[in-house]
């Protein structure tokens, strides 16, 4: 069965004709955002730079120094990166269809615009860390870096990396005495925590997660010219070496921060800003090779694409952002002071453990849901009205 010019024009790839890779690493990355997410709604404790209590006890340390040493920072940029694969995808899917640039450039940034509206509807709701508000900003105004030279990607990729950086010491500056009760998620009125959240993300979004997702959003650009996950088997050594390679950067990076924030060295506070900066920077490398190794593990063959599990965390993946909104849903109805109030009651490994089951609930949703065809809600809803123009 063919797909029409018009069609391909209209909507988007059906369901069963999706590449897989892109889906299977969008399923895998929700459980790292998951698990990196859930303990920010904690309070009632000191915390260090990447918001695990200093305070808890010894499982609760392994289960952060885990997360800071595999998950945290790595997560983000596996997104960009996901998220700028993406745009290629459909600016290819459309300019073959025969549109021309403009009209692609135009769709392009309305679904932007949309995504961060969905942004800020979500820190406004649920979740002061909202991240879908930098991947709409960041596709608004860098959407030309899609027909842009590989040159100009790897220079804007190096300058923005950079800028990442200095921001992440300016930041860890701020945040270097932070404590749990600071956040939203520790306010027991609903209205004032969700103002809070909204002047947060209001703030944050421009100043330091745009500034976060750029370096891997251009390469995920780059990335999907070459299909390097849409033909993984085409690509498997330099997928191979770039797991590898980024694996090992990304852990040596994050190893000095993960004794820091686990008590295990107390440097002067210069060192540890520098280290925090030096995790998230080498998380960038980190992001891209967990992509990478899901690419990988998908171009073993046909068998492995079939599996009841491959295709339950690709129906996850195709789900991305109904599960990442699901997710903010489920840790607000448990941890916030003004519902569950689980939040001054668990640690960060029980916390951690509740991630783990949410995104397994929102992996069986989506793999029983899609068998008939159906896409998620939210990704109906932007789709609708990303395109309620052009129809």
């Amino acid at each position: 069965m063919s797909i029409s010019a018009p069609a391909l024009a209209q909507g988007a790839v059906p369901l069963a004709r999706r590449s897989l890779a892109p889906d299977l690493a969008r399923g895998v990355m929700l459980l790292l955002i998951a698990v990196a997410h859930a303990h920010m709604y904690l309070s009632g404790h000191p915390s260090g730079f990447r918001g695990y209590t200093l305070d808890g006890g010894t499982l609760d340390r392994v289960v952060a120094g885990a997360q800071i040493l595999l998950v945290d920072g790595r997560a983000l940029p596996m997104f960009a990166a996901l998220f700028g694969y993406g745009l290629v995808q459909l600016s290819d899917r459309r300019l073959g269809a025969g549109q021309s640039w403009p009209e692609v450039r135009r769709v392009l940034r309305r679904r932007s615009l949309w995504l961060l509206a969905f942004g800020f509807c979500h820190a406004l709701l649920l979740f002061f860390g909202d991240i879908l508000g930098a991947y709409g900003l960041v596709g608004l105004v860098l959407v030309g870096f899609v027909r842009r030279s590989d040159r100009a990607l790897f220079w804007a990729a190096g300058v923005a990396a950079v800028l990442h950086v200095i921001v992440l010491a300016l930041f860890g500056l701020l945040t270097a005495t932070a404590e749990k009760g600071d956040t939203p998620a520790a306010m027991a009125d609903p209205l004032q925590a969700a103002l809070t959240r909204i002047v947060g993300w209001i703030g944050m979004t421009p100043t330091y997660f745009a500034v976060s997702v750029v370096p891997a959003f251009l390469l995920g650009i780059w990335a999907a010219r070459r299909r390097l996950l849409d033909e993984p088997a085409l690509h498997r050594a330099l997928l191979s070496r770039v797991a590898a390679t980024g694996t090992l950067i990304a852990v040596a990076g994050a190893l000095p921060l993960t004794l820091v924030d686990t008590r295990l060295w107390s440097p002067t506070d210069a060192v540890a800003i520098s280290v925090y900066a030096l995790h998230s920077v080498t998380g960038i490398a980190g992001g891209l090779a967990y992509a990478a190794l899901v690419g990988r593990v998908a171009a073993q063959g046909r068998r492995r694409a079939t599996g009841t599990v491959t295709r339950a965390l690709a129906a996850c993946g195709q789900w991305s952002l109904t599960c990442y909104l699901l997710q903010s849903v489920v840790f607000v109805a448990i941890f916030t002071p003004y519902l569950g109030g689980l939040a001054t009651r668990v640690g960060d490994a029980a916390a951690s453990g509740i991630a783990v089951l949410t995104w397994l609930g929102t992996v069986v949703l989506a793999a029983a849901l899609s068998r008939t065809g159906r896409r998620g809600p939210a990704e109906t809803a932007l789709r609708r009205l990303t395109y309620r123009r052009a129809r």
